[in-house]
């Protein structure tokens, strides 16, 4: 990086740091994952009546199936009748059959939001008074488990493929178009093609068992891949092969014809062409990711998915391209290297990209957290800061690339010129058989012989001469040290692309947190306590929710939930709770509730004496030694 680039790379950084700040502390609340934001009955309420059906809200719309919103009473068998219908907007609702015993009933779900990714939870209501259920596995296996795992393991080669697809053809024709000649950067090219058609393919056979049963078995159901078919991601994947084709005739151009080309008119039409058509391909690819994923709801959809589109044709252009340069450096025939023209045009694109990444990042990152807080307290914030960190890592090992580039010599062109200082000599020596002997076999064949034999000690020596360059050995290593963050950082992207945005975890802890989302009534007078615990061992960190109704003096019936951080239900082997009013001296009064289902506890008849201000304190135990005890007062009567 010279001096004048510098300090022009820190303002613009810097101004964009401003901008950032700026965005997130006036971002308006969005959703761009679904999420769970209300139901009737509500979790936990206790009903006096049966209601008649049960409704979902979503955060935003999503696909639903035959069998996506499942009711089962406490001995695990179904009792909701029909298919769940659309009722209003982002509310869903399935019907119950009639006369309905009282006891817990659960309520599972599992959906598809609109950004592609499958969303399953489930919670409970009781009918009458709560009771014990059977039901223990109250998620699905959707978007979990094996297939779950080669999913996201599709995901990451998908990217990688399209990364060294289209970066490392545009080294090529950018940054090294005598590269396209070589057979090591030729196969690299064909391999991302390669990897990006089985992957998309891969992907559209586990699509179907990814977003429903979970069941390895189901890959290859045909009834689920038409149905993938008619969704739009299944739309997004079609279309990648599709593109997938073009790309092909591209690569065939650039390696066939494209090298063959001698005419320096023709062939800089031809790399017009190709720069065109390739820039054309490898955005309609992008699209395929943009136009199915986070980008395409949610907040500004017109505005993000082409942004989107750019950020990966960035990244393509620098990792790719690194990739490519990597591959140039080390496997690069010694009669063809990667001249330091062409690695300082790379580093010229790279330092582009990079600007582009940083732009594009940053109007992301706001559009997906929204807020500074959902940095450090959604996961998607936490896998957002290591990916940060990531890309600094890589700026700064790409900066001492720079410098190793700027002291680059170019040993090809030295080697060219001593090639060409002994041809006459080579024809001198051969020209003294001209007596009579010229047209010998034997003759011709030891030519070539001894041409080969100069060929081979002229090409060794070549590669000793490269090797001996200490600035090119220097490059070589920083540029593979890049290539290695490189590949954590891309499966940092990937588990981004498939991990709920920030915004939307916070905006459903914060549904589940008011009263609505908790299932009480303020007419009811029912009370509710949320308390953050940490045991300090491991996975010992959650919410502890309190439900009293109705919070008076005598009998009350209470709920107990256990949360992880992200929302979802947590079992723990003990929880207990205890009443104390201080200022009468009375308690603690202990109650050990009864386990209902997974993250669910309950207690009838906690009998509170007096009114007042009661010290409210719950026991969490997740392990044999890991234990924490929280409490919140509360006025009761």
């Amino acid at each position: 990086m010279n001096r004048t680039t510098a300090p022009r790379l820190r303002t613009l950084l810097l101004l964009l740091l401003a901008v950032t700040g700026a965005l997130l502390a006036g971002a308006s609340p969005a959703s761009a994952h679904a999420a769970l934001t209300g139901s009737d009955p509500a979790q936990g309420v206790v009903a006096g009546t049966a209601p008649s059906q049960v409704s979902l809200t979503f955060s935003e719309k999503v696909a639903m199936g035959d069998d996506s919103v499942r009711v089962l009473d406490p001995q695990g068998k179904p009792v909701q009748t029909g298919s769940p219908v659309g009722v209003s907007g982002t509310t869903y609702a399935v019907k119950l059959k009639s006369g309905l015993a009282k006891g817990t009933y659960t309520v599972t779900y599992q959906v598809v939001s609109a950004d592609s990714h499958p969303v399953a939870g489930a919670f409970t209501f009781s009918v009458g008074a709560p009771s014990k259920t059977v039901v223990t596995g109250t998620a699905p296996a959707a978007g979990g488990g094996a297939v779950g795992v080669l999913y996201a393991f599709g995901r990451y080669v998908s990217y990688a493929g399209f990364i060294v697809l289209a970066g490392g053809a545009a080294f090529v024709l950018a940054c090294w178009q005598r590269g396209a000649g070589v057979r090591a950067v030729q196969r690299l090219v064909v391999g991302g093609w390669i990897a990006l058609t089985a992957a998309t393919l891969w992907l559209l056979l586990l699509r179907g068992s990814y977003t429903t049963s979970g069941a390895f078995a189901d890959v290859f159901d045909l009834d689920l891949l038409g149905q993938v078919l008619q969704t739009k991601t299944g739309a997004a994947l079609v279309s990648r092969l599709l593109l997938l084709a073009a790309a092909a005739l591209f690569v065939a151009v650039l390696f066939g014809t494209y090298t063959r080309r001698e005419d320096v008119t023709e062939k800089r039409d031809l790399t017009f062409g190709l720069a065109v058509g390739g820039v054309v391909v490898a955005a309609g690819l992008a699209t395929s990711w943009a136009m199915a994923e986070h980008a395409s709801t949610g907040l500004q959809p017109g505005l993000a998915m082409p942004v989107d589109v750019v950020h990966l044709l960035a990244v393509a252009a620098w990792l790719g391209g690194l990739t490519a340069l990597l591959t140039a450096l080390y496997r690069a025939p010694a009669e063809h290297p990667v001249e330091a023209a062409a690695v300082r045009r790379f580093s010229r694109l790279a330092f582009g990209s990079v600007l582009a990444l940083v732009a594009t990042g940053v109007y992301q990152s706001w559009r997906q957290l929204g807020s500074w807080s959902a940095f450090t307290e959604t996961r998607y914030g936490q896998l957002l800061l290591a990916k940060i960190a990531l890309v600094a890592v890589l700026v700064g090992i790409a900066g001492l690339s720079r410098r190793w580039t700027g002291r680059l010599t170019d040993l090809g062109a030295d080697a060219q010129r001593a090639r060409t200082d002994r041809v006459p000599a080579a024809t001198a020596s051969g020209g003294g058989g001209a007596d009579g002997k010229a047209g010998d076999p034997g003759d011709a064949r030891r030519a070539a012989q001894l041409a080969r034999q100069r060929a081979a000690v002229d090409a060794a020596r070549q590669k000793r001469l490269r090797d001996a360059d200490e600035n090119r050995f220097g490059l070589r290593r920083s540029v593979l040290a890049e290539a290695g963050v490189a590949l954590v950082l891309l499966a940092v992207t990937t588990a981004l692309t498939q991990t709920e945005p920030g915004r939307t975890e916070q905006e459903a802890k914060a549904a589940a947190s008011s009263p609505a989302g908790s299932g009480t009534s303020a007419a009811s007078g029912a009370l509710t306590l949320d308390m953050p615990f940490d045991t300090g061992g491991t996975d010992g960190k959650g919410v502890v929710r309190v439900d009293l109704d109705p919070a008076r003096v005598g009998g009350n019936t209470m709920h107990v939930y256990v949360q992880r951080p992200n929302g979802r239900a947590f079992d723990v082997p003990e929880v207990k709770v205890s009443f104390t009013l201080e200022a009468q001296k009375i308690g603690p009064l202990p109650v050990n509730p009864d386990h209902i289902t997974t993250g669910h506890w309950s207690a009838s008849g906690v009998q509170l004496p007096v009114a007042g201000n009661w010290k409210i304190a719950v026991t969490v135990r997740t392990s044999d030694i890991d234990q924490a005890t929280v409490s919140k007062n509360a006025q009761i009567g």
